[in-house]
């Protein structure tokens, strides 16, 4: 047999094996177990929290996707109880959760500054103004133009008048440079958080210029001494700045004048964003009425107060969705009744893991006995570690050595905050007793 026979013979005998190989290379389309996704979960939840540029959350974002596939593909048990979450509805939840988480990492966009730009402009159109209101507005888009001038380098030519159509020109005018500047929202990220602000202060202002409407209302406003703490009244929006002043001074009365009397979100939600940083007694009325309308501030801001008076008002909602039932937990932690305690307790059953923790801190902070044994159990049997360090940190707040003493075997735990925890309830053994 000459050479190239042998050859020809050789590779032919080799093809069923390289066949074999190719056929070892194919993608494995088995279905991913439980385990599997909750730890491609993990993995894409990490991807997220190490993202920097659009780019990463892009990759991210494909993951999710991935992710997906495997939980439709998936041969998942379903629950027992029509009423209870499977292991399908839980994998979804986390999906939505951390697609929300990603959105929410975005950006800043340029667009959304356009946006929020033309709407201002459109405002500026559409609404009666008053005489002073239209010198308001001057002052207020002559600052926004000389802001987007000095970020973006450029000069916008229309001119600013009291004329309601030059105002509205040179806001536009504005917005059209933003939108031809190209930026990027990664390598322009801080030129776009500066424009943010900018916008932000071109809406609060509009917002806050004297429209026909208003006039009623200031004139109140200036009866009642709202702005008798400015010291000059061309400090502007001059509402914005009054209650930023009496803030300071503590004087709640002047802010709930001001919830109760400007009908504009702006307003708003800087009166609840104040009247939640003081957790002032006199606002507790008004935030118990806030929250039967599920007003997430006023329930916040109820906790913060810290009066038993405030509990009913937040109580209810500990068995809501998660978005009110985590802030009223901490509400009712923070008031510290052991009325709430069975309430409290029963949300150590939660199917949503944020909320169990929540729950046993909101038992931490109510400092009830009672709560000793779930919490143990909690601290035991709970798959998220994060519930299982809440319940160990709830357990050294309540104090007690039989407190304590449940949490003491842990300071070996494979989970570094229950570790943390477990220790400081070992070490207050050895402190000599006051």
């Amino acid at each position: 047999m000459s050479d190239e026979e042998e050859a020809d013979e050789t590779e032919t005998e080799e093809t069923p094996e390289a066949d074999e190989q190719t056929e070892e290379t194919e993608l494995d389309t088995t279905p991913l177990s439980e385990e599997e996704i909750e730890a491609e979960l993990d993995e894409a939840e990490a991807e997220l929290e190490d993202a920097e540029t659009e780019a990463d959350l892009d990759v991210v974002e494909a993951h999710l996707d991935e992710i997906e596939g495997h939980v439709e593909d998936a041969d998942l048990p379903e629950p027992d109880d029509e009423d209870e979450e499977g292991p399908r509805e839980q994998f979804e939840d986390r999906l939505a959760d951390l697609r929300s988480d990603l959105e929410e990492q975005r950006g800043p966009y340029a667009e959304d500054v356009v946006e929020d730009v033309s709407a201002a402009g459109t405002t500026v159109e559409e609404t009666e103004w008053t005489d002073d209101g239209r010198e308001e507005l001057v002052e207020v888009v002559e600052a926004f133009v000389a802001d987007v001038e000095e970020i973006l380098g450029v000069t916008i030519s229309a001119p600013i008048s009291a004329d309601i159509e030059d105002l509205a020109r040179a806001i536009e005018d504005a917005a059209v440079e933003i939108g031809e500047a190209g930026l990027d929202p990664d390598e322009d990220e801080a030129t776009i958080a500066e424009l943010q602000d900018a916008a932000s202060d071109l809406e609060g202002g509009v917002d806050a210029a004297e429209e026909w409407d208003d006039l009623e209302t200031r004139e109140q406003l200036q009866a009642q001494g709202y702005y008798e703490v400015l010291d000059h009244r061309k400090d502007y929006p001059p509402e914005w700045h009054a209650l930023k002043v009496w803030e300071k001074r503590g004087r709640a009365d002047m802010v709930l004048l001001a919830l109760d009397s400007f009908q504009s979100n702006f307003m708003e939600e800087h009166c609840k964003d104040a009247l939640e940083r003081m957790g002032h007694p006199d606002s507790l009325d008004k935030m118990k009425e806030l929250a039967q309308r599920r007003d997430e501030s006023a329930i916040r801001t109820i906790g913060k107060i810290g009066d038993e008076d405030g509990l009913d008002a937040v109580l209810d909602y500990v068995d809501s969705d998660p978005g009110l039932a985590k802030p009223a937990l901490r509400a009712v932690g923070e008031i510290g009744s052991e009325e709430a305690t069975q309430d409290v307790a029963e949300q150590l059953a939660s199917d949503e893991s944020s909320i169990r923790s929540q729950a046993a801190r909101a038992l931490g902070l109510i400092g009830d006995t009672r709560a000793i044994e779930p919490l143990a159990d909690l601290l035991e049997d709970d798959e998220a570690d994060e519930v299982r360090a809440s319940a160990a940190w709830a357990l050294n707040q309540i104090g007690t050595e039989r407190a304590l003493d449940a949490v003491r075997p842990y300071a070996d735990d494979r989970a570094y905050l229950v570790q943390a925890e477990a220790e400081k309830a070992v070490e207050s053994a050895s402190r000599p007793a006051a």
